[in-house]
């Protein structure tokens, strides 16, 4: 298994970065957290995913991003890049938190997951992770309803969550929605 690449970026393709790692160029498919520019030096994790036809490089900025693509490989119905499409839309403590809340509306907003696979992957990961100790505050039930409102209203659900994470998180739904509103005039 390839666990962790060190090398210099050389180019950023539709289907990842290419690394030179001592004149052997690897081609990862990565998340957009890994933000090495053009001729930096990076170090990547790596997954090595071994089918039959292909061995394909998959990339985290991190070992928590990796150790959580692993988790959503072993659910059934998620492959590799519906998996790397997950870590890439959010962090790991966000999408831990997701799954800890049943909040299916994160998964279901990303391509290619409907609703039965966001209860899958929610269902089978919530075993998976036990009592997780979360290392950032929480956000209430409240933040939950708030940010589906403003998703509602026309936000990315990316955007509605950073406006959010500015706000009092002991405000009311509607005050949390009024300061959101706010602040996007």
């Amino acid at each position: 298994m390839i666990s962790r690449l060190r090398g210099t970026v050389v180019s950023r393709t539709t289907a990842g970065i290419v690394l030179d790692v001592n004149g052997v160029g690897y081609l990862v498919a990565a998340t957009p957290r890994i933000t090495a520019a053009i001729g930096d030096e990076a170090t990547v994790e790596t997954y090595l995913h071994v089918r039959e036809d292909a061995l394909q490089l998959y990339g985290f900025s991190n070992a928590e991003e990796r150790e959580l693509f692993e988790l959503l490989l072993g659910v059934t119905g998620i492959g590799p890049k519906v998996a790397l499409s997950i870590i890439s839309g959010s962090t790991p403590a966000d999408l831990r938190r997701a799954i800890i809340r049943d909040d299916t509306a994160r998964f279901e907003a990303i391509p290619g997951i409907g609703r039965k696979i966001a209860q899958r992957v929610i269902m089978e990961l919530k075993e998976k992770l036990g009592n997780v100790v979360e290392s950032e505050p929480a956000a209430g039930v409240a933040d939950i309803g708030a940010r589906d409102a403003l998703v509602e209203l026309g936000w990315s659900m990316v955007d509605a969550e950073r406006v959010l994470a500015e706000i009092d998180p002991t405000l009311s739904v509607e005050e949390q929605l009024r300061a959101a509103l706010r602040r996007a005039a």
